[in-house]
């Protein structure tokens, strides 16, 4: 489970890597559950249909939805809870959503059913290598060293007090076969592995039908990927 990463923290890359603004704010190095990050989404007063069923023979494509930058802690928090302190509890366990059973489970159906899909940008990410018997962190990044788009989803949860909290979670895919991936994570469970997305489909991922989605749902493939043990102290 990936519940730690890399962040996109220069502002000058959004804009060329993810066509959406520059955050207004400083984003953190790293990203630990329940720590505030930023995901992208269709901007909220944007419209539009998935590019696939929306074109007719005698009709121009549709243009493609417009993104925005958007705040939110790490730790989905389903709209279902019915407190804050609720919320606290779930959300750390929340991080990830296996996208085999996003439809059907209790904590992220809502989100995936309303299409409230979302591209995590980050530079790396950490998973645990136990092969030599203790754990050893290692950023797992892109061989060009491009920032990635993690596919996700986001909600918003209002309190009975008014109180809203904005989150997102990271959805993954079976990694039991992956040259790369399958060698992290603890020997025995299910190797598993963050959703990457293709730059170049960035906009039909945010833009898809539910139905669709899952079509997006692959691994990422091993030699894009570099792998790298960290040091136990970074600046």
């Amino acid at each position: 489970m990936s519940t730690r990463y890399e962040s996109v923290h220069s502002a000058l890359l959004y804009p060329d890597a993810f066509r959406v603004d520059a955050p207004a704010v400083a984003v953190g190095r790293e990203v630990w559950p329940r720590q505030p990050g930023v995901f992208i989404r269709v901007a909220t007063a944007h419209e539009t249909e998935p590019a696939e069923e929306a074109i007719a023979a005698d009709q121009p494509q549709r243009e493609p939805p417009k993104r925005e930058l958007s705040a939110g802690q790490f730790g989905l928090v389903p709209r279902w809870v019915k407190s804050a302190s609720d919320a606290k509890l779930r959300s750390t366990k929340l991080v990830n959503a296996r996208s085999e059973t996003v439809t059907t489970s209790n904590n992220f159906r809502d989100a995936w059913l309303a299409g409230q899909r979302c591209i995590v940008p980050m530079r790396a990410f950490v998973e645990d290598d136990w092969r030599s018997g203790k754990a050893v962190p290692t950023r797992i990044a892109r061989v060009d060293g491009a920032p990635m788009g993690v596919a996700g989803l986001w909600e918003s949860w209002t309190g009975a007090e008014g109180d809203v909290i904005v989150s997102y979670t990271l959805l993954t895919v079976n990694a039991n076969s992956h040259a790369l991936m399958s060698r992290y994570q603890q020997a025995g469970n299910e190797k598993r592995m963050l959703a990457i997305l293709n730059e170049g489909a960035y906009d039909a991922w945010l833009g898809a039908r539910p139905e669709k989605a899952k079509e997006f749902m692959r691994a990422y493939p091993a030699n894009w990927l570099t792998a790298n043990p960290m040091e136990k102290s970074r600046q």
